[in-house]
């Protein structure tokens, strides 16, 4: 796996508000929220050590070759990348549900969904969702509020403030 991998080897997807690059290895590897101008959540595509990042990609046996293919569903912002060896075919379909009203919001969701089209295809231990908050600056906490879910609250950085659209 490319520790940094080329800005060509990434998709984007996005709400309208804000939008996150995963890379051709299912790696979420930059997204700031709730906006464009925010600080990131995840910054790997500066820092692998640090920068916090969201992977989600297929184990592929040691000597299978994988071929690894990105491409949006037609008409859409749905990014799916695609991992295809000779033992099967696995796809990530990574989206952010569009917003409905044209306020701002501070509530984005990017959501994950793993499948397997053809065989099969390990996504076992390929996760791991490690957020970085602010650039690796503040801290999170973790709640599990019905066992399924998972969800990561940041401290809001008190110096931030987004751009104001009507600036002059």
């Amino acid at each position: 796996m490319d520790r940094y991998p080329p800005i060509a080897e990434h998709g984007m997807t996005g709400d309208l508000q804000t939008a996150a690059l995963v890379s051709s290895q299912g790696t979420v590897d930059w997204w700031c929220t709730p906006r464009f101008d925010a600080p990131s959540v995840f910054a790997s595509l500066l820092d692998t050590e640090r920068g916090g990042h969201c992977a989600l990609r297929a184990e592929v046996p040691d000597g299978d070759a994988a071929t690894v293919r990105q491409l949006y569903l037609s008409d859409t912002a749905v990014l799916v990348t695609r991992f295809m060896t000779p033992g099967g075919v696995g796809e990530v379909a990574d989206f952010m549900p569009p917003l409905t009203s044209s306020t701002a919001t501070d509530r984005h969701r990017l959501i994950r969904v793993v499948r397997v089209v053809r065989g099969s295809m390990p996504f076992a231990f390929a996760f791991a969702c490690r957020p970085r908050f602010d650039y690796g600056r503040a801290p999170h906490t973790l709640t599990r509020p019905d066992g399924r879910s998972a969800v990561f609250h940041g401290v809001p950085r008190t110096g931030y403030r987004p751009a104001r659209p009507d600036h002059r």
